[in-house]
């Protein structure tokens, strides 16, 4: 319940942590996405490695470089904030700061995953044709569309 304009409203809605979200580009200007399955819409998305900002007082770029790691084993040795968005403002309270991670190098972790990062296929994808995905519907997680076109702005593609 609250005040606006005089009027007392109430509203449901899921209070949210934040989230962080990577994109990890190669030299070659290709993207690290992974394949993850999300059964409220009952499909696998290519999606960022992502993740909650649920550790309290890791910075976001820190939980960032975490989330890189477990997901991916790669770690990045220039890192910069690319975006941040509200994803679903109408229903829950997430905020999404992507992060921009280039110099790779695959390190690798001994992490006991769980849940849908079991079998998560990890996959290089030219930024162009994920740009392309992206502006033909096809690709429809919100942070990795988010995060590529800003990407694709960034670099001039």
């Amino acid at each position: 319940s609250f005040d606006y304009n005089g009027t007392q409203l109430v509203r449901e809605f899921v209070v949210h942590p934040g989230a962080v979200a990577v994109v990890a580009l190669n030299e070659a200007n290709e993207i690290l996405l992974i394949n993850q399955y999300r059964h409220p819409v009952r499909e696998y998305l290519w999606e960022l490695p992502a993740g909650l900002l649920d550790i309290p007082g890791e910075s976001k770029v820190e939980a960032a470089k975490r989330e890189l790691l477990e997901e991916t084993g790669f770690i990045a040795q220039d890192w910069a904030e690319l975006i941040e968005f509200h994803t679903t403002p109408g229903g829950n309270s997430e905020t999404i700061a992507i992060f921009l991670a280039r110099n790779l190098r695959h390190q690798g972790h001994d992490l006991e995953l769980e849940g849908e990062e079991v079998d998560m296929p990890i996959s290089w994808i030219p930024l162009s044709e994920a740009l392309a995905s992206v502006l033909s519907s096809d690709m429809r997680s919100p942070s990795a569309a988010v995060g590529i076109m800003a990407a694709a702005h960034k670099l001039g593609i």
